[in-house]
């Protein structure tokens, strides 16, 4: 599909400034001066030709009393379809790639917080009859934003104060409270009153609905209402898993540093693992695989961090959302 400049502008306001009211899509067309109607259209057809994925809340996983781990395998190359379809059926994998290394099926793995999930990791590699299992938990979070900037403006840097990363303590929540992430979790209607239905099936009129749900956004329970891109759609059709082997004396400097660029997505320190030294991972996103290369490459001058490695996702078998509170 081409986009048109109006339809790049959509994309970038849906990304990050989805607005929280009765009539979200006119007051799209109001910031871009078109119609509501014109709004709907536009995400409709953006939607079928799959640029977007879903319109949705993005959640805090640790303020909803969730945490998670990356899981790395090393799976025999003829069992590896059948491993994957497998862990795509366990509860709580949200993403999971076959990459181009020795530990080549790496997926996320989410569970509320009484959940041991080295345990679980262990029992699905004992299940798939994997070689090695490593589990690689969060240890501290530079970034989390998945945004593609659709109209490539800018110097392909953001300044220290807007990489913020998010509240990770745990919050206290009401059933009320369960009720509306199960909603806003939803994907959005593509309609004139998108959220009345929500808000109908929870009991409540529609200002007490949109009261609550940007409450969950000023508690840092919502990172923020959004609309998720199926990137290689959108034109980015490169990515890499990039892990980093870096001092502890610099992890907080580096980890900032490769957090301030555009193209990455993620970036966080999780747990080593005695044959697995990498400390610091980031999702970094190109339009070819060149561009991901170069931009590590830029990176490791940078930074000065020489012991990198660049995994490429070879196939993915599962990209979804996580599910809270889903029984």
């Amino acid at each position: 599909m081409l986009l048109d400049i109006t339809n790049k502008k959509l994309l970038n306001l849906v990304q990050m400034e989805f607005p929280l009211c009765r009539e979200p899509f006119a007051e799209l067309g109001s910031i871009l001066d078109i119609s509501e109607d014109e709004v709907l259209k536009r995400l409709q057809e953006l939607k079928k030709e799959k640029i977007i994925r879903t319109i949705n809340a993005v959640f805090e996983s640790a303020r909803l009393g969730y945490h998670s781990t990356l899981v790395a395998m090393h799976v025999d190359e003829q069992h590896v379809e059948q491993a994957a379809t497998f862990i795509n059926r366990q509860a709580g994998v949200s993403h999971n790639y076959l990459r181009n290394h020795y530990f080549n099926l790496w997926f996320t793995l989410s569970a509320p917080r009484d959940t041991v999930l080295d345990a679980v990791a262990a029992q699905l590699g004992e299940a798939v009859a994997a070689e090695r299992t490593l589990s690689l938990p969060t240890r501290q979070v530079f970034k989390i934003m998945v945004y593609f900037n659709m109209l490539d403006e800018g110097d392909g840097r953001l300044s220290e104060g807007a990489v913020q990363p998010p509240n990770r303590t745990a919050g206290h929540l009401s059933e009320d409270d369960k009720g509306l992430v199960r909603e806003l979790q939803r994907d959005l209607p593509l309609e004139r009153y998108p959220f009345d239905k929500m808000a109908a099936r929870l009991g409540l009129d529609i200002d007490q609905f949109l009261y609550r749900a940007v409450s969950l956004r000023e508690r840092g329970v919502m990172r923020r209402f959004a609309a998720r891109l199926n990137h290689r759609e959108a034109g980015f059709s490169s990515n890499a898993l990039s892990c980093w082997r870096v001092a502890q004396d610099k992890l907080a400097q580096v980890g900032q540093a490769i957090a301030s660029y555009p193209q990455v997505s993620h970036c966080y320190e999780r747990r080593t693992a005695p044959e697995w030294h990498y400390n610091i991972y980031a999702m970094v996103h190109g339009h070819t695989k060149d561009d991901c290369g170069s931009l590590a490459l830029h990176i490791s001058q940078e930074t000065g961090i020489k012991d990198y490695v660049l995994l490429y996702s070879i196939k993915e078998y599962l990209r979804r959302s996580v599910r809270y509170f889903i029984d």
